[in-house]
């Protein structure tokens, strides 16, 4: 599990640590100790010589996250655990914000590095849009199934602001770029401006050269920021910051987030207890109402969904398309072969059952739509239309040696039973271990599996019941005058 924390806007690190580890004694509280194996801490943002430490979406120094290890043999789920603390950590810390980041490689990846699978996006305009962003998050709330909403940007952190006097730095010899670039190197070392390496030449291994000054764990001070010594000319070899600036206190935003160079606003959201489709439904529904306000502000504000919620969209629509073309592919294929538009359409009429037992399978096991499930819907397709070929080329035979049509496809049924309840059964047998979910990583190849065995248990009852049945009746009342020689093959 991944715990992101956030404390109250401004906190120093010292007191959010203390906050942090508050939060780590509640979760022991709430997870199992025979469940528990760690818990790691990352509190504030990562070092400035190299991000590439952490992944996490820190960006002040009250904020960070908390990764808890479970053990292989925990005995209580991991969403179990996770629908626990979102319930009690709030309850607890009223003053602090939590929410969950994918844990897994799996969930990063369909995020696309977003830390929740729905992201709601305030484009354009200007930052006024911070308050539409609040608005949204406090409507999406109320969702059934939305977990851990909130706004990622934080526009209230406390900051200082330091106003040169240019005439003053200028008798100086000083310019604003070099005040600014001697303070950065003060307060964040060299790494900043120019990072420098240095090549072993032994092993050929990089190693980054930082230069920090002395008194750079001296800054704890309003007094000792001032006291920063920049170098001076003329007489004086150096100049005290705060002989060229003054420093007021300010509130600046503590991120800003731009989407093709215009400015952006997240708002996050997770799910619980609820397929990932039906959230999207209902937040679709807040976005509409909220786009006549965006577009009445007349600044080319946009309001789009993304995330896990456009990506499932997409591949729904793909699937969709690729389920339609299958079975259009399948029945032209056939006519090929059978040299007859009609015995195809027999054929088929398996089909419409299979999509009901597809969908009362995943009903039953509280299984939603996902690609996994279309993909077994696509499966199943192919051997429900295997299953009714042989019964119809079966009853043609019989057909073709002057049987009635309804004694052909009787006989049809009776002969080709054994061979479609042996392929129908070894699919489903087959597909039983992947059904059940078991085993690391199993949930997610458990709907391709429910969906087969859904559907073949009600194709193969079509099959052999309501295929016979077209069969006679088609071939009774369309084709029964036909001579021998002219039916079809």
């Amino acid at each position: 599990m991944r715990l992101h924390v956030n404390a109250p806007t401004g906190t120093r690190i010292e007191e959010t640590g203390a906050i942090f580890s508050a939060v780590e004694e509640e979760i022991r509280r709430v997870v199992a100790p025979e469940d528990l194996d760690v818990i790691i801490d990352n509190i504030g943002i990562p070092p400035s010589t190299n991000l590439a430490y952490s992944d996490n979406v820190t960006i002040t120094s009250s904020d960070g996250e908390i990764l808890i290890s479970l053990k292989e043999d925990h005995k209580v789920p991991t969403p179990e655990y996770v629908r626990r603390l979102r319930e009690i950590l709030p309850q607890k810390f009223p003053d602090v914000s939590f929410y969950f980041q994918p844990g897994d490689m799996m969930n990063q990846i369909l995020n696309f590095g977003l830390p929740a699978p729905l992201d709601i996006k305030i484009l354009g305009g200007d930052y006024k849009n911070y308050k539409l962003a609040q608005e949204i998050a406090a409507k999406v709330r109320h969702v059934r199934g939305a977990a851990d909403v909130h706004v990622h940007q934080i526009m209230n952190q406390p900051s200082l602001k330091f106003e040169v006097d240019r005439t003053r730095a200028a008798q100086l010899g000083l310019t604003q770029r070099e005040i600014a670039e001697n303070y950065l190197i003060s307060a964040s070392s060299s790494v900043v401006l120019t990072p420098n390496y240095w090549n072993d030449p032994k092993t050929g291994r990089p190693y980054q050269v930082v230069v920090v000054q002395p008194h750079i764990t001296a800054l704890d001070s309003v007094d000792a920021v001032l006291g920063i010594q920049l170098p001076g000319k003329g007489q004086s070899p150096t100049v005290p910051l705060g002989n060229v600036a003054t420093v007021k206190r300010a509130i600046a935003p503590a991120i800003i987030n731009h989407v093709n160079t215009e400015l952006a606003f997240d708002v996050y959201a997770n799910v619980q207890g609820r397929d990932l489709g039906g959230v999207v439904a209902d937040i679709e529904k807040i976005v509409e109402e909220f786009r006549p306000k965006a577009e009445a502000q007349k600044n080319n504000t946009r309001i789009e969904i993304s995330g896990q919620a456009q990506s499932m969209n997409e591949a729904f629509t793909r699937m969709g398309a690729g389920l339609i073309f299958a079975v259009l592919l399948v029945y032209f294929i056939m006519v090929i072969n059978f040299q007859s538009w009609v015995d195809p359409l027999i054929i088929i009429t398996a089909l419409p059952l299979a999509l009901c037992g597809i969908v009362w399978m995943l009903f039953a096991t509280g299984t939603t739509f996902s690609v996994p499930s279309l993909m077994g819907a696509i499966m199943a397709m192919g051997v429900a239309t295997a299953n009714s070929i042989l019964m119809i080329s079966f009853a043609n035979e019989r057909l073709a040696d002057g049987r009635p049509s309804i004694q052909a496809a009787m006989e049809a049924g009776a002969t080709r039973l054994r061979p479609v309840l042996m392929t129908a059964f070894a699919m489903i047998v087959g597909m039983l271990p992947m059904a059940s979910g078991l085993g690391h990583g199993g949930e997610q190849n458990a709907p391709l599996g429910r969906a087969v065995i859904g559907g073949l248990v009600f194709a193969t009852v079509a099959t052999l019941l309501l295929v016979p049945v077209a069969f006679s009746l088609v071939r009774h009342r369309f084709i029964r005058n036909l001579p021998l020689a002219e039916l079809p093959a």
